[in-house]
This record gives structure tokens, sequence and C-alpha cells, in this order.
């Protein structure tokens, strides 16, 4: 089991030049991928996003990727035909007007005359970059799975608890079927003034209290719950399959509620409800 949320970071030296990565993790419904990179190194976004895309399936990941130029790769690179054209043409000026002969300012500042040039490509900077990324990511998910094993422990704590109330409306269920039963005939009694317990009356009784009967929900919610483990022992991404699961958990305990008329039951039903709560609110931060 993993977290959504997570942190690596990751900085080497390669003579010339560094790389410095930083990944963060939040709680996001998809994948969504969010970079800040350094413009040397924009072509390799994709091959960037395709390395994360091996370790999270689901959150925003926030991905920060700095070169640090040690040594400059610059080069400048004089036009000497275009200087020698303009030398000429200020000799040309200052023999016509009299003037003082050119500076070097003066030649420096022509349009052209210098020009920087690039002596290496972005290519040298991939098997460092992937060096680097490498690095962050296994701190990423190293976090990630550390976070994700604490609220493993918490679901299994609140699903034990869950299985425990679970227990206490399975153990009471028949009394929920003596109480109508009860209620019934002591209805059926005081309207009609004879004794309950002729056939149309038990065939009456009989279908009402399938109606209330809460053994369909109670046989659901035993399977759910079996799910619901095999689902939190799982190392693969389980997030949303929980969260649906979740949801035909609370529908369950909502119809034993609507049934239930005896308060032990529905005090039971309430602490699986809250269970239900506490559990959706630790698997918003699972993959």
């Amino acid at each position: 089991m993993r977290s959504m949320t997570g942190y690596g970071h990751a900085f080497q030296n390669f003579g010339d030049w560094a790389i410095e990565c930083e990944i963060r993790g939040y709680n996001n419904r998809y994948l969504d991928i969010v970079h800040n990179i350094s413009q040397a190194l924009s072509e390799y976004e994709g091959f960037i996003d395709e390395r994360i895309k091996e370790k999270a399936r689901r959150g925003r990941v926030e991905v920060s990727v700095r070169l640090h130029v040690l040594r400059s790769s610059v080069e400048l690179s004089v036009d000497e035909g275009l200087v020698k054209a303009y030398c000429e043409a200020y000799r040309r000026i200052c023999g016509i007007a009299d003037c003082p002969s050119a500076t070097v300012a003066d030649y420096a500042s022509i349009d052209g005359a210098i020009t920087a040039v690039r002596t290496s490509d972005s290519a040298i900077y991939r098997d460092g970059l992937s060096a680097v990324l490498s690095e962050a990511l296994e701190a990423f998910s190293a976090g990630r799975m550390r976070e994700g094993e604490g609220t493993r422990k918490d679901l299994e704590r609140l699903g034990e608890s869950f299985s425990s109330s679970l227990s206490g409306i399975i153990a009471r269920s028949g009394e929920l079927e003596e109480h109508y039963r009860r209620l019934l005939e002591e209805k059926y009694e005081e309207l009609t003034g004879r004794r309950a317990g002729d056939g149309d009356f038990m065939q009456e009784l009989g279908a009402i209290l399938v109606r209330y009967s809460i053994n369909e929900e109670i046989s659901r919610l035993r399977v759910h719950m079996d799910e619901y483990r095999k689902l939190i022992a799982s190392d693969e991404p389980v997030g949303k399959k929980l969260d649906f699961l979740c949801q035909e958990m609370q529908r369950e305990c909502n119809t034993i509620a609507s049934k239930s008329q005896l308060v032990e039951i529905n005090l039971l039903v309430v602490s699986m409800k809250d269970d239900v709560e506490n559990i959706r609110e630790q698997i918003r931060n699972i993959e």
C-alpha cells in the first residue's frame, strides 16, 4: 500500500555541471504531473513523465529539475569580415570628419560582430538526468511506502472495529425478529380480540418478518469485509476500489438502521458508520 504524499530529492555533480531534482506528491483523484524544468532540459519532459508513471498511478506530482552550470560551455565568435568592413568604414569617416578613430567598444557594439556559441548540446545531460531522477524517485517511493504502511495499520484497526460491531449485530439479529413477532402479535390481538396463531396471521407474519429481516444485509457485509481485508493486504493501487467498497458498506449499514427498532443494534450501526467514514478519510491519501 502506497500513500499519494511523499518527497524525494537528489543532487549530483558531473564536473562542469550538476543536476538537482525534487519530487513532491499530493492527494489527487487522478495522476497529474506538474513540471518546473530548466530550459536546457525541457526536451526531456516526456522522458521524465514516463519515469514518474512507472512509480505513481494517482496523485498530483510536482517535479522540479534544475541544471546548475559550474563551468560555462559558451564561446564567443568574432565575425572578422564584418569587423574589417566596419574598420574600413570608420577609417574613411575619420578621414572625412577629422575625428578620433573608433574604439574597441565601438566594434563590440556592432550587431553580429560578437556571437555567443554554445559548445555543447542537451544530449550530454541525458545520462546524468536519468541517474539523478532515479535517485529522487527511489526516495519519493520509499517515503510513500512508509506512509502507506502506517495507513494500512490504521485501516486494519478500523476494519477490526467494524467487524466487531457486525458480530454484535449478528448476535442480536434473532432478537430483532422476535421483537417484530411480539409487536405484531400484540397488535393483532388488540385489533381483533382474537389470539394470534391462525393460518392467515402466520402467513402475513412470515411475509412481514422477511421484509424486515437483516440477514441479507449481514451476509453482504460479511462478503464486503472479506474483500476489504484482501484489498488492504494488497501491494497494488487499491484506493478507488476501497472507496467504492465503502459506499456499499455504508449502504448496507443504512438499510439495517432503517429496519431495526432495537436500540442496541442501532448503536452498533452508528459505530459501524463512524468506522466507514474514518476508513474513507484514510483512503483519500492512498494510491
